[in-house]
């Protein structure tokens, strides 16, 4: 990314699916920048960001999904090597098997201990307070 000013950051969402006692939902991008990637996309004029979150759940992975909480919002202007994005990230849980659709190529069910490399984005910090947070600490600590 350069540094100049190319205009406002570029609203999307991501949703971190859980499939009770088996995990979460990852895709593996068949577009760039390539890797395993936790489902979401851009969000779409109109359109609330649950609203985007549940349609981008259920077009990478054909699960319709029941959206918890409002995990946490991610900034950093480096996160998305092709713009400046800003994220919104849902927890949600979801029954069935998951399929790959739209621009996923692959999907798979990990754990912490079972995650797939590379991951693409910023997903790896998304992901390791996502497990943070499961087992109880604090990982809304701005400065980090």
């Amino acid at each position: 990314m350069s540094g100049e000013r190319q205009g406002n950051p570029i609203p999307t969402v991501d949703i971190i699916i859980e499939l009770e006692g088996r995990g979460i939902v990852l895709i593996e991008r068949k577009n760039p920048p390539y890797g395993w990637a936790i489902p979401g996309g851009y969000l779409d004029y109109g359109e609330s960001l649950e609203e985007a979150a549940v349609r981008e759940a259920r077009e990478e992975t054909t699960l319709g999904v029941q959206l918890q909480e409002q995990f946490y919002t991610y900034s950093r202007p480096d996160r998305d090597p092709r713009h400046h994005t800003v994220t919104t990230v849902y927890l949600a849980r979801a029954e069935g098997e998951p399929v790959a659709a739209d621009d996923a190529k692959g999907i798979g069910i990990f754990t912490e201990d079972t995650l797939p490399r590379p991951l693409a984005f910023d997903h790896e910090k998304i992901l390791k307070d996502y497990f943070e947070q499961k087992r109880g600490r604090n990982v809304r600590n701005l400065s980090k």
